[in-house]
């Protein structure tokens, strides 16, 4: 239980007044035998274990008012179902704010989004702790805010709705840094969130030396998490997967792919729904209609014709009747004419730079045009860089200037998948290095990978890649932070990522050669992989770009602070947004000729929730304790209850006026003694 005046309770050995006064009268009273007395008493003794239960039961009375009292101006604190914790007023409480799309859900019966209730709930808990300082983190790109008064949580524009995903590590990284750096004393961090596993980035790893960093500071902090884990009821989400642009004899044409889905597995088992689709483009309107019969419904290059004098590029926006969340009925798209789609090999084994080339060299579309460049380890400084999509590296790692020219690309938004040389040389890049060759007697079958993104994702039909049957024989061990995309038997990587803000870094744990794994024989997985990756790096090479709302678009937009967006023209989209929010809100923007449509991410139209278990397991060692709420609740997450014990201690005061009342039938006898003085 926590008091906002806790130096109160140095009164609490008051309690043991009563006790002190009762024995202080027993020593008023001196015992003199007398002989005719003798039988009165034995007469008496027949009474005396009631009457001394009774004396007990008052003198308990008695004490249970004066601790009451002592509580009730100590001025408790209840936090509703949160575990209660013992402790005074915070120094400081810091809110760490979820503001993905996904929290702006809202019951089909309430008003208020899951935000909006959250931020209210937490500016008025807040608020009655009376912490010294109120420390609100919405951003880890940005500075923590302060503010004067815990109440302006409600309404502030920071801490409004995003299109960007949370990223929970590193908003709590941000906490961390706050508490040492300011040398804050006891401190409470509170966590409003909707458990989204894209948010909580469980697999990214970072939490073990996170949960060590606060186990380590010297003040003590309580983590509370404020949780709306229910799905938005019927909520459908709409997006462009893919745009492209052809030519058709002198006209242009059009190409989308649409997607609409449900949110949650048990939507998809519903009844199947009609949805009408808009598309706007280019001041014209037209609406095609979609029915979902299971997770999603899928249109794949629906045509639209933009005529031979029509530019060749521009901008729409498609979009879907409202529902539970506003947040995901519509999504910016941009489109320009397809660059090549270049590729450079880098690889000391010709026959694994054969079949890299062969599967690079080879477009999805026939209308595409596909390049591959052999280039040798001694002319990487020289290579078409800036034409390139994508990077297949099969040599040592790079280092000095190839290491920097790798760099500049990955920045610029290019791809890099490293596969392991003949002989690892123990070099780093990006955080990561190959350690030796295992050579395995039984050869092994990836055991797990993802499939909900990245290179080895599903297909946009929902069918998953055979990553489960490809062999490998031989593998490279790899060091350093990774997020896995895929494991072997056993727990070893076969796949995994680096995380960056712009470009892609990959490694693969094996080659497509032979002797080494199956990759060129199941070469599905591999051309899938390789041709996803030129995907991605397109993006960075085409005038039109589309990009997820969050750390990618904001650098590519000019960054953070009064300079975000800077030569930027927002052409599209919300005009009520902030300057500063560039990047992290659903919108089109142009610049001298180019264009970037800004979105929220794919995994916040179907991420999974994250069990309660899973979550307290994140916390553990630490001081943890969490409250359900739903969208709309009125409930307060912390109140005062003394008037609980004020009305306590008049119980408590009734009771012991009841036990002291005269029985009905009393004869005159002697005076009695009483132990504590109850009946005097």
């Amino acid at each position: 239980m926590t008091f906002l005046q806790p130096w109160v309770l140095v009164a609490l050995p008051l309690v043991s007044l009563p006790l002190i006064i009762h024995l202080i009268n027993q020593r008023r009273f001196q015992t003199v035998h007398w002989g005719a007395m003798m039988f009165l008493l034995s007469a008496r003794a027949l009474s005396r274990g009631y009457s001394r239960l009774r004396h007990w039961l008052i003198m308990l009375m008695r004490m249970l008012a004066v601790a009451a009292v002592i509580l009730a101006v100590g001025r408790p604190l209840s936090r509703g179902w949160l575990a209660l914790a013992a402790g005074g007023r915070p120094d400081t409480a810091i809110v760490i704010l979820d503001r993905s799309p996904s929290m702006q859900a809202r019951d089909r019966d309430a008003a208020d989004t899951k935000l909006d209730t959250g931020r209210r709930q937490l500016a008025e808990a807040v608020a009655t702790l009376g912490a010294a300082h109120t420390i609100v983190v919405t951003d880890p790109a940005r500075p923590p805010l302060e503010l004067d008064d815990p109440r302006a949580i409600a309404d502030l524009p920071s801490a409004g709705p995003s299109a960007a995903p949370a990223d929970i590590p590193r908003l709590l990284q941000a906490a961390y840094e706050h508490i040492r750096a300011s040398a804050a004393g006891a401190s409470e961090v509170w966590i409003c969130s909707d458990q989204r596993a894209n948010d909580w980035a469980v697999e990214a790893g970072g939490w073990s030396s996170l949960r060590e960093a606060f186990a380590a500071l010297p003040q003590p902090v309580r983590f509370q998490l404020l949780a709306f884990p229910q799905p938005a009821a019927g909520n459908l989400a709409v997006r462009v997967t893919a745009t492209r642009l052809e030519r058709r004899t002198a006209d242009r044409e059009l190409l989308l792919s649409i997607v609409v889905s449900r949110e949650s597995a048990e939507q998809s088992a519903a009844e199947p729904v009609t949805v009408p689709v808009t598309i706007e483009l280019g001041g014209a309107t037209s609406t095609v209609e979609l029915v979902v019969t299971g997770r999603e419904a899928v249109l794949a290059n629906h045509a639209i014709s933009l005529g031979a004098e029509a530019e060749p590029q521009g901008h729409g926006r498609v979009s879907i009747p409202a529902d539970t969340n506003a947040a995901d009925n519509e999504f910016y798209f941009v489109f320009a004419e397809p660059a090549p789609r270049r590729t450079l090999v880098v690889a000391d084994d010709e026959g694994v730079a054969k079949g890299l080339e062969l599967v690079a060299g080879i477009p999805p579309e026939k209308s595409a045009v596909a390049t591959v460049d052999r280039v040798p380890v001694a002319a990487v400084a020289t290579a078409a860089w800036e034409e390139a999509a994508l990077v297949l590296w099969q040599a040592p790692l790079p280092e000095g200037d190839d290491a920097k020219v790798v760099e500049a690309f990955v920045n610029r938004g290019g791809q890099v998948v490293f596969f392991p040389p003949a002989d690892p040389d123990g070099h780093e890049f990006a955080g990561c290095r190959w350690t030796e060759w295992i050579t395995h007697p039984e050869p092994l079958a990836p055991e797990t990978w993802r499939t909900d993104e990245d290179l080895l994702a599903n297909t946009r039909a929902g069918a998953a890649l055979p990553v489960g049957e490809l062999v490998v024989t031989r593998s490279c061990g790899l060091a350093g932070e990774i997020v896995p995309l895929a494991s072997l038997t056993g727990g070893g990587p076969l796949m995994g990522r680096v995380p960056t803000q712009q470009g892609g870094i990959f490694f693969c744990a094996t080659t497509p050669a032979p002797r080494d794994s199956s990759l060129a024989s199941e070469g599905i997985v591999l051309y899938s992989l390789v041709q996803r990756a030129i995907d991605r790096g397109l993006e960075s090479l085409s005038p039109a770009r589309q990009l997820d709302a969050g750390a990618a678009a904001v650098a590519a937009l000019g960054g953070t602070g009064r300079d975000a967006g800077a030569g930027w023209t927002r052409i599209a989209g919300s005009t009520a947004a902030p300057v500063d929010a560039s990047g992290t809100q659903p919108a089109v923007y142009a610049r001298e000729g180019r264009l970037v449509a800004v979105n929220r991410p794919a995994a916040e139209d179907q991420a999974r929730s994250l069990p309660a278990d899973r979550i307290d397991g994140l916390f553990q060692g630490l001081m943890f304790s969490r409250q359900d709420g739903r969208a709309g609740g009125a409930d307060s997450l912390v109140q005062e209850i003394w008037r609980a014990f004020l009305i306590a201690m008049v119980l408590a005061l009734i009771g012991e006026g009841l036990l002291c009342m005269p029985g009905r039938q009393r004869t005159r006898a002697a005076p009695d003694a009483s132990p504590f003085g109850a009946a005097a």
